[in-house]
Parts: C-alpha cells; sequence; structure tokens
C-alpha cells in the first residue's frame, strides 16, 4: 500500500476489473485501503471462454466482498482489434475507473509512443495518480499478492499474441534490452517518462499564457512554445481537429 495512490479510506471507487492479476491484485488493495469498491468487468465477446472468464471474475470479486458488475459488448474485430476493444470498453465504464496499470505497463507504453513517433506529452505514458493506483507496483508484484491471497486469476490468452504490438514488447523487446543492458529496464525507462513528463507539463503551462489566434504572438514566441500552444488550441475540445 505505501507504494500505491489510492483515494482517501472512505471513499467509493468503481474499479475496471478483468479477473487477470493486476486488476485483482488492485481490488485486494482497494479493500485493504479502506475502499467502497465496486468492480466493473467487460466481456467484450471475442473468445469463446469469455463468458466463462466473467464467471471467474464474479467469483473473485465476490471473494472480497466486492459487487462486480458484468458488460457485454460488441467488439469489430475486423482491423485494429486493441483499439477497438478499448473503445468498447471505455463506452460502458464509469467515468474515472481505476486501472490495474503497474511500472511494467509504464515502460511499455513509453516503447509503444517511442514506435509511434511522439513527443514528450506522449512519452510521459500512462500519469501516476490515483486513477493508476498500483502504477508504482511490478506485475510480478501483482502475481505474489493473489498467491498470498489464494486467488486464481484470470490468465488472458491473448497476452501471448505476437500480433500486438504490446505483447511483442513484454515478451521480445524487452527481455532482449535486459540482457544488452545487463539491468532491469522498467524501472529506468518509467523514471524517463517521469521526466518527460515534469518537462512537458513545465512547457505546456508555458506555451498556454500564448494567445494561439495571434499571429504576432506566435512568431515571436520560442518555435517550441508556438508549436505547443498551437497544439493545445487545436486539441482543445478533442484530436484530432
Amino acid at each position: 500500500l505505501s507504494r500505491c495512490t489510492f483515494p482517501p479510506s472512505g471513499s467509493s471507487v468503481h474499479c475496471a476489473f478483468s479477473g487477470g492479476p493486476e486488476s485483482s491484485a488492485r481490488l485486494i488493495l482497494a479493500r485493504a485501503a479502506g475502499l467502497s469498491v465496486t468492480a466493473h468487468h467487460v466481456d467484450h465477446g471475442l473468445r469463446p471462454s469469455s463468458s466463462d472468464e466473467a464467471t471467474i471474475a464474479v467469483d473473485i470479486a465476490q471473494s472480497l466482498d466486492i459487487d462486480c458488475v458484468v458488460h457485454r459488448v460488441e467488439v469489430d474485430a475486423s482491423h485494429n482489434l486493441e483499439a477497438h476493444a478499448r473503445a468498447a470498453r471505455q463506452a460502458v465504464l464509469p467515468s474515472a475507473a481505476l486501472t490495474g496499470h503497474t511500472l511494467d505497463d509504464q515502460a511499455e507504453t513509453l516503447l509503444i509512443r517511442l514506435l509511434r513517433g511522439a513527443g514528450s506529452d506522449g512519452l510521459s505514458a500512462i500519469t501516476p495518480g490515483p486513477q493508476h493506483p498500483i502504477l508504482g507496483l511490478r506485475r510480478h508484484d501483482t502475481v505474489a499478492l493473489c498467491d498470498d491471497a489464494g486467488i486464481a486469476p484470470v490468465i488472458d490468452p491473448t497476452n501471448v499474441e505476437p500480433s500486438m504490438w504490446r505483447n511483442r514488447i513484454r515478451n521480445e523487446v524487452l527481455p532482449l534490452f535486459n540482457d544488452i543492458a545487463e539491468r532491469d529496464l522498467v524501472p529506468i525507462l518509467s523514471r524517463t517518462a517521469d521526466v518527460l513528463r515534469h518537462d512537458a507539463e513545465f512547457l505546456n503551462d508555458l506555451a498556454a499564457e500564448i494567445d494561439p489566434t495571434d499571429a504576432k504572438a506566435l512568431c515571436d514566441a520560442d518555435p517550441v512554445l508556438a508549436t505547443r500552444a498551437l497544439r493545445q488550441w487545436l486539441t482543445r475540445d478533442g484530436y484530432p481537429p
């Protein structure tokens, strides 16, 4: 709990809950933090076993004295399955639902966004805080916590599907990088995301002082800040403009 960022004890929270090790550990810790928890499991219907996984998720939640709401959605699996599944989840989950992202997810997210050509805002990866309460934990911590609690979490077979970038980064790229560097790079990459986030926040605050509709103000500003001012203006009501 000392490495978690849960809301204050007594708060009511909604948790996205797959039934996997990370989300199960988050429920265990949320209860230990004194929170009133409602779990939300999304059944995407993409695998024959999805209804069984929903049942297991409900059983896990009930074993922790937590109510679990099951949402069943339809997902366009024709292309970009991961993005469509994420959009379907977000459409039914309560706003600000707590996620189970860990430090390993943080490092993977930075590398994914680096491959996509992101700048410092994108490379800031997942923003720490109450919505991502176990971001300071490692994935193996969550597995150990489930073992200690006697919980057999759902194992998602798509976590080894090589068509998804995150899986190849998790299972191929990071192990190779660790071997080359002869050290565990997850904490280092996560620290890099923190540094870039602080830099981006500072630059964005400076850019917010520039009127993006004033051509002269943009010309007089440093190009770095002028670009950020324009980006903030164009994306203020959602991306793309």
